[in-house]
């Protein structure tokens, strides 16, 4: 289609502007031509993508701002998944790991580290008094402390704990993590009448995250000497299947209103087994790994957290070790771990008295005793 509404009619050069026009009419104001329909169909597109384009970037901008000015998300909790918090540190320090991590020595987030033992303090969301008394006790309070702790014993502490669906609690956690490093997240519901399914949750990811030789389950209410446990791990032993702790028989409890009812009491009968007393007791590491790679629903989970490891203990046809050192309710030049044993299931008040024992020197400052020579 012609761009003009007028086209010469010869190639010839247009005439000069004082010749006569080509056309005997005379010329008449030309108005601007209308942009024909298809410019405005071509225009519209253009100027709707623009308008998108600067809506999105807006909305971008918009969004990177608010990502960074709102707080640090919850911790996340991947199905089957285990956390270390304090892995990245033993890079980030630059000083020898425990173990051969094939980087010259140095631990990555990727190693399993080599341990004498691994404790994991069982611990929930509303017991953070129990952990600062802790950290201002027996363990260290900052993760540089919690090193040379590590190197010193052979020993790794990690506070064990579970989710929650409170949002509030996870963030609560959050902080406390970031600033010390010291948990271990696992990935079971947190709720006190599920303790056996989150004993086994801790010990196939401890299992996972550390290549320990023993590994410890131990509560937030007891008052320990990590220098006296490692000295008590490194004991020879005949059995590679050896379950510590300070063992114990007695009625099973069929009473619903009492504290430790079983209600599978009558597949055990009258009686319990021997079993190690739940606030602490040891698994060898060839014990672990078998528990490891059960699945989860091939033990049996009783009511009782102790009980429960007990029972499987005796499937497994495990060496028990009876150990009161660790189980001790006074301070003692051999104790190992101290609470009030039969009065409470761990200290007493045990944020108020871990911090009365740690001020007794036969707590906190008599000497590690060498190992017996059994």
């Amino acid at each position: 289609m012609p761009l003009l509404s007028h086209h010469r009619t010869s190639a010839s050069p247009p005439p000069s502007s004082a010749a006569p026009s080509y056309t005997s009419k005379p010329d008449k104001p030309h108005r601007p031509a209308p942009a024909p329909p298809y410019s405005r169909r071509i225009l519209l597109p253009v100027v709707a993508f623009s308008v998108v384009s600067l809506a999105i970037g807006v909305a971008g901008v918009s969004f990177s701002l608010y990502a960074l000015r709102r707080p640090g998300p919850s911790p996340v909790f991947r199905c089957g998944r285990s956390v270390d918090t304090f892995r990245a540190l033993y890079s980030a320090s630059g000083s020898r790991k425990l173990g051969d991590g094939g980087n010259g020595g140095l631990a990555t987030a990727a190693d399993r580290p080599k341990l004498l033992g691994l404790v994991g303090i069982q611990t929930g969301f509303d017991s953070a008094d129990r952990r600062a008394a802790i950290r201002s006790t027996w363990l260290a309070s900052d993760p540089d402390g919690l090193l040379r702790l590590e190197q010193a014993t052979g020993l790794s502490f990690r506070f064990v704990i579970g989710r929650s669906k409170d949002a509030t609690k996870m963030t609560r956690l959050q902080k406390e993590v970031d600033e010390y490093k010291d948990f271990m997240l696992i990935d079971v519901e947190e709720e006190y009448l599920r303790l056996p399914y989150k004993t086994l949750a801790y010990f196939k990811a401890a299992f996972e995250l550390f290549e320990a030789e023993y590994y410890v389950k131990a509560d937030d209410d007891i008052y320990l000497r990590p220098d006296r446990l490692a000295t008590l791990l490194a004991k020879e032993r005949k059995h590679s299947l050896t379950y510590i702790g300070c063992m114990k028989k007695g009625p099973v409890v069929t009473d619903p209103k009492l504290k430790w009812y079983e209600k599978s009491g009558h597949l055990i009968g009258t009686e319990y087994f021997l079993h190690g007393y739940g606030p602490m007791y040891v698994l060898s590491a060839e014990v672990v790994a078998s528990l490891a790679t059960a699945r989860n629903n091939s033990l049996r989970m009783f009511s009782n957290e102790d009980v429960t490891i007990g029972s499987w203990m005796l499937a497994m046809n495990v060496y028990h070790e009876d150990n009161r050192a660790i189980c001790d309710p006074r301070c003692t030049p051999t104790s190992v771990a101290v609470w009030d044993i039969p009065k409470c299931s761990g200290l007493c008040r045990p944020a108020t008295k871990m911090r009365e024992l740690h001020k007794i020197d036969m707590c906190s400052k008599s000497p590690t005793l060498p190992p017996d020579d059994e």
